[in-house]
């Protein structure tokens, strides 16, 4: 795995989340292909940027989604 290919996957994921929905880990990973490695290591890299939160669902499973970030002035 190289940067190039986490940022291609970070991309792909960051399109999945982009429909405003919340996303378990589960769902991303069926819809997006990505193997456990390969989507950890894109999600650490949204992550580490801030576009995307984590939060925790009411099952317990966490739940991803976009960081909207709205500066005014």
């Amino acid at each position: 795995m190289d940067k190039y290919q986490i940022g291609v996957n970070a991309g792909k994921v960051w399109r999945l989340l982009n429909d405003n929905k919340r996303w378990s880990y589960c769902d991303l990973r069926e819809v997006s292909g990505l193997s456990d490695k390969d989507l950890n290591a894109a999600i650490g890299w949204l992550a580490r940027e801030d576009k995307i939160d984590i939060a925790a669902g009411s099952d317990g499973d966490d739940l991803l989604f976009l960081n909207v970030n709205v500066y005014i002035g």
